[in-house]
């Protein structure tokens, strides 16, 4: 099981650095910008950035025409969010219990906020995704690519690659449907990434 107050403080203990590092649109390469832009762009209706960090990606979002709203559990990001995209919603919160009816949001968006998950927790969450989902509803996640479920020592704490096909197919065991997914190899400066799109399955 995840400790998420062990999360939560590792980045707020190097919040400022993060968001020097990694807190504006321009640091997102411009192919994962036009990927989530494709397919969270679809359908009116809210967007949930979880693990919204600094609120950047919500922000591009809502500069797309998107009803984005970011949900973060670092103080510090939410506070950052709040001052740097006046015009968008921010609250604190984990999306292992989202404060969200059922089948009310039209997207969410898990940009690298599922990679500190061991994958015996992973489950819930996707579940909890599906909860809130939308019929036809899509998520966007990005990740760290690898050739098999792995952990390594992240810069904040430990974090876990994941195979496309993996990550996949657990989400089709939560109810998903992936339909598009983007690689990127590694350039000696950033590790193996990858990005998947998947709807909500008919119940």
């Amino acid at each position: 099981m995840v400790n998420v107050e062990h999360v939560r403080q590792a980045y707020a203990s190097v919040a400022d650095l993060y968001i020097d590092l990694f807190g504006a649109s321009r640091h997102v390469h411009v192919d994962d910008l036009a990927f989530i832009g494709r397919h969270l762009t679809q359908r009116s209706g809210t967007v949930l950035d979880l693990g919204c960090g600094p609120g950047h990606l919500t922000g591009h979002l809502r500069s797309l025409g998107v009803d984005a709203h970011g949900i973060d559990m670092v103080p510090e990001f939410i506070a950052h969010a709040r001052a740097a995209h006046p015009d968008g919603t921010y609250h604190l919160g984990s999306m292992d219990k989202l404060d969200v009816a059922d089948h009310t949001v039209a997207g969410i968006l898990a940009w690298y906020s599922l990679i500190h998950l061991p994958p015996q927790d992973l489950g819930d969450v996707l579940g909890e995704f599906r909860r809130v989902m939308a019929p036809a509803g899509t998520v966007v996640v990005g990740f760290f690519d690898g050739d098999e479920v792995s952990a390594f020592d992240h810069k904040v704490t430990t974090a876990y690659r994941w195979p496309v096909d993996d990550l996949a197919e657990r989400l089709t065991r939560a109810g998903f449907t992936p339909v598009a997914h983007l690689r990127r190899p590694g350039d000696g400066t950033h590790r193996p990434h990858a990005a998947l799109a998947a709807v909500a399955t008919a119940a």
